[in-house]
């Protein structure tokens, strides 16, 4: 076996295609010289892929971006580990073009490998890219960049699946306190910029092998595979003491909200709706228990 891993590296080494390996947190445990040479990767380095995006970014070279940084990463982190398998085409600054694939482990590893493309059917380039620009649309919410309703409930789908199987999961739903206030009282353009705080800091937080998605309103959900109840309530927890301490009004320095959520455990024989029904029930604990606070179902 290890003369077999050996072999694995030497011809990792030397191949033109791109390989890496990513952890469940999202950091680069192993990549090959002609991934860390595209993306100006030290030999020594293993960086968070979020901290490389940026980095690359701000020096002009490696994944071409062209809108908003955090905007991008917000969304391509709503849906980067999400699922199984993943392929799509990206293009770097240097103007090549590769066909990239993401393989998921249950514990959240990531192995990613790129090929060249960029001399294959170069006249259907814009083609492709419209279609994965309608892709990343169709799963992506507008307002706050974060998953919209029909990528999470996918989500909450696949979780369910393997709890048939005996794995553990949980699903979160968030409800943003006096919402409706907010909105009467400091008029819509505050309730938007109150929406888009609470999806970008809570999305900070959120573990790449979970899900974090608007479906709809000022409601979010956030989907926990692989978690206990205890776990959740913690992760869960923590989310709604960074919510205390935001001030997302420039006008209104001194403005500040809250959020409330309920979790329920997937059980066997659940399908979507009644998980989400007994989190919603949770939501409604945690309303009448004075808000600010989250409930188990």
């Amino acid at each position: 076996m290890d003369e077999i891993v050996k072999q694995l590296l030497h011809l990792s080494a030397r191949t033109e295609t791109l390989i890496a390996i990513y952890d469940g947190d999202d950091r680069l445990r192993y990549a090959n010289n002609a991934f860390r040479s595209a993306y100006f990767i030290e030999p020594d380095e293993t960086p968070l892929w979020p901290d490389l995006m940026r980095r690359n970014f701000e020096l002009g070279r490696g994944t071409a971006i062209r809108a908003n940084f955090e905007d991008w990463l917000r969304s391509t982190q709503s849906r980067r580990g999400k699922i199984g398998y993943r392929a799509f085409e990206t293009d770097l600054i240097d103007g090549r073009w590769f066909w990239m694939t993401e393989t998921i482990e249950k514990n959240g590893w990531m192995l990613c490998i790129a090929s060249d493309i960029t001399t294959l059917r170069a006249k259907g380039r814009s083609v492709r890219q419209d279609r994965d620009q309608a892709i990343k649309a169709s799963q992506t919410d507008e307002l706050t960049g974060v998953a919209n309703r029909r990528f999470v409930m996918a989500r909450i789908e696949d979780m369910l699946v393997a709890a048939q199987h005996g794995n553990e999961g949980c699903l979160a739903v968030f409800d943003i306190d006096n919402f409706k206030y907010i909105n009467d009282r400091l008029g819509h353009h505050a309730g938007d910029l109150v929406l888009r705080d609470f999806a970008h800091r809570i999305h900070q937080n959120v573990r790449r092998t979970d899900c974090f998605g608007r479906v709809g309103g000022e409601e979010f959900i956030l989907v926990m595979p692989e978690t206990g109840s205890e776990e959740s309530i913690a992760i869960v927890e923590r989310m709604l003491s960074v919510i205390r301490f935001s001030r997302p009004l420039p006008e209104s320095p001194d403005f500040s909200y809250t959020c409330s959520a309920g979790i329920a455990v997937c059980q066997p024989e659940d399908n979507v709706s009644d998980l989400y029904r007994r989190a919603d029930q949770a939501l409604y604990s945690a309303k009448m228990s004075g808000r600010d606070r989250v409930r188990a179902a």
